[in-house]
């Protein structure tokens, strides 16, 4: 009997979903442990071991495949401890990553303060060589510059070395060179090339993605060996893989030396989860609705398939690497409220996070968040909170809530519901900001609703978009370290393309088979089926930016390849954009492909309700619409198929609980989700 483990550290709590052989499942919830994540991921394995009735040394021993989505890049990245990194740049361009694209993030902001790059002035080192655009050598790269620099570097004690140099994409030659000497200089460092990480034009993006893999690559690769090294020593002697942020799977080997790729490895895990569902039944336009304890995130999925986007900041890095099109809020469960300098209530982005966490866990936090909020409300069972094993303080969440509530004038009842209002209103501008400044009406899709506070917000959350159906999943509060077990291995490569008018077919056809042959090459051994998907980055030749396209279904050696691949820039165009410009240039700036690598082990199964004819309703009081009601509680895994609930009502499990609110009604669907239907 075989098992496989999908593991998601979030900002508070550790989530581990188990599936058996036949796909059926086991989830755990464990804290969180910021000092060292090894130790909530063995603790959450150990609590689900024992639920199974296994020792975990006997769980791992039988497990084939672990999937671990981290986020250890990105705290790195938000909290600026990235490790110290030094870069060697082609001589007078050591500033590219300060001057940045020449563009303020807020250009009517006359007193910003510039963002500060991750590499200081000091140790950012020029090397006399250049490369031209075409790929020839002006200049070639002169030895004792190089020595001369990594001396520099060595007086600066550097942990990590990031080579960037110009025109890299078209020639990486002397990157390459450069590498090798700085391995020879700094064995124990992390050195890293740009035309390993992001080979495409752009030297800003390219340098500055360059620079964040360095910065979080020592970090990562010394966290996955050390997590590597753990497991194997409690029993683990099957494969460890790491989502990232395009969310397919790759080896923790990938990941290391790939590890700004893992910077939205955790929510990756939702939209995978999405994508799985969609694939079940749910719908195929959904709106991802992940709400955590820290964030929340926020991501489209259209036609059953999610979006990639050309990179994200995440801090002050620019990382430019493909990633699914993923909009973060700082509003989650553990979110702080306060009230700022002009008396009004806000809420986030500053967390509790998982040490103290809320005032009601009795951790030692202090501040109201909007955990605190929904427990005063009545909405959360402080006896049933992760099944009974912890017990959630009310009194002292009354007196933190309290007392926020004196300095606003407000009851303890009315500070909570507007500390739920403020966050309902900020994460459904979250929403806007991924779908109507996208081009897209929310109002066509369902929202998908997980994590562990999601339940209790969505149904305010769609009301206020106006979209009239929400999802909740069986296994919400997991569902972003199941959806890592419905996922496969997946390579992203991008090739910049030298093409200033029209379309090189040839030359592109070229450049996706040299591309699919290396990311067959990085996939590791034993992968089934492997399906390739290819894109281009296009702009009409008087823009400034491109769009994606996707090319899969052309053949680039028909004779009408050229006119089928304008013919899909121009749709594309449209639908963005709501027009297109048939007679202007083209221009194909970058070709990307994707290599999937199908992992041919047993699929975690979408969870389901076990019916209970007996199973009573309890009844709680909660503040529902400015006074105290007596709500019926029902418990979530119990629930008949097509049984229906109307609001006013709760519906609970160990994990999470859901509002159905006056008006709205719900429906279980059991296939292993709630819809609610807003207004009824």
């Amino acid at each position: 009997m075989s098992f496989t483990i999908g593991i998601d550290v979030g900002g508070t709590f550790t989530d581990i979903v188990v599936a058996g052989p036949d796909g059926a499942l086991t989830i755990a919830k464990a804290p969180t442990t910021p000092a060292d994540q090894c130790d909530g991921v063995l603790a959450g394995i150990a609590l689900a071991a024992g639920q199974l009735g296994l020792a975990p040394a006997a769980l791992l021993g039988r497990a084939t495949r672990i999937v671990h989505g981290t986020t250890v890049a990105t705290n790195a990245l938000l909290e600026a401890k990235g490790a110290r990194v030094g870069m060697l740049t082609t001589e007078g361009h050591r500033d590219v990553i300060e001057m940045r694209e020449g563009l303020k993030p807020d250009r009517y902001n006359l007193r910003m303060t510039p963002p500060a790059p991750l590499v200081p002035r000091a140790r950012r080192v020029p090397v006399a060589e250049r490369v031209r655009a075409d790929g020839s050598i002006e200049t070639p790269l002169d030895p004792a510059s190089l020595a001369a620099a990594l001396d520099r570097l060595e007086a600066e004690r550097v942990q990590a070395v990031a080579v960037c140099f110009l025109h890299a994409w078209a020639n990486p030659s002397h990157e390459r060179m450069a590498v090798e000497a700085a391995r020879l200089r700094f064995p124990g460092a992390y050195v890293t090339a740009s035309a390993d990480v992001l080979p495409q034009i752009k030297e800003f993006e390219r340098f500055s993605t360059t620079v964040a893999n360095a910065a979080v690559g020592p970090l990562v690769a010394d966290y996955l060996q050390r997590l590597a090294e753990r497991l194997a020593r409690a029993g683990f002697d099957g494969t460890l893989y790491v989502i990232l942020s395009h969310g397919g799977v790759a080896s923790a080997t990938e990941a290391a030396r790939l590890a700004a790729g893992t910077a939205l490895s955790g929510p990756a895990g939702g939209v995978a989860a999405a994508v799985a569902l969609a694939r079940q039944g749910v719908g195929a336009n959904l709106i991802t609705f992940d709400m955590g304890g820290t964030s929340t995130d926020i991501a489209l999925i259209h036609a059953g398939r999610p979006t990639l986007s050309a990179g994200r900041q995440i801090g002050e890095a620019r990382i430019a690497l493909p990633a699914l099109d993923i909009v973060t809020l700082g509003a989650g469960g553990g979110s702080i409220a306060h009230v700022d300098r002009s008396g009004l209530l806000q809420v986030g982005p500053r967390s509790a996070g998982a040490e103290p966490g809320p005032v009601c866990y009795g951790a030692g936090g202090t501040e109201p968040t909007v955990t605190d909020a929904n427990l005063v409300l009545g909405l959360l069972d402080p006896e049933n909170f992760l099944g009974g094993r912890r017990q959630l303080d009310l009194a002292a969440a009354r007196a933190a809530v309290g007392a926020l509530g004196v300095r606003l004038g407000l009851s303890v009842e009315q500070a909570a519901a507007g500390i739920v209002r403020v966050v309902d209103t900020r994460m459904a501008d979250g929403v806007r900001v991924a779908t109507v400044r996208r081009g897209v009406d929310p109002r066509g899709h369902a929202i998908l609703a997980f994590g562990g506070g999601a339940g209790l917000h969505v149904a305010a959350v769609a009301a206020e978009l106006g979209i009239a159906r929400a999802i909740v999943p069986l296994a919400a509060s997991v569902l972003s370290a199941w959806g890592m077990l419905n996922t496969d291995l997946r390579v992203e490569l991008t090739r910049s393309q030298p093409q200033s008018t029209g379309l090189d077919v040839r030359a592109l056809a070229a450049a996706y088979e040299e591309m699919e042959q290396q990311g067959r090459a990085r996939l590791p051994h034993g992968v089934g089926e492997v399906t390739i998907s290819r894109a281009a980055e296009m702009r009409y030749g008087e823009q400034v930016f491109e769009i994606a396209v996707d090319l899969d279904g052309i053949d680039l050696g028909a004779p009408d390849a050229e006119s089928a691949i304008a013919a899909s820039f121009h749709r594309r165009h449209r639908e963005l954009y709501t027009y297109a410009m048939e007679g202007q240039d083209i221009v194909l700036a970058s070709a990307r492909l994707s290599v999937i690598g199908h992992l041919p082990s047993t699929r975690a199964a979408v969870p389901r309700a076990t019916p209970s004819p007996g199973a009573g309703v309890r009844h709680r009081r909660a503040w529902i619409g400015g006074g105290w009601r007596d709500l019926p509680v029902r418990r979530f895994d119990e629930l008949a198929a097509d049984q229906r609930i109307n609001g006013p009502a709760l519906v609970e499990s160990d994990t999470t609980t859901i509002l159905i609110r006056p008006g709205d009604s719900a429906r279980f669907d059991g296939r292993g989700w709630l819809e609610i239907s807003i207004g009824g």
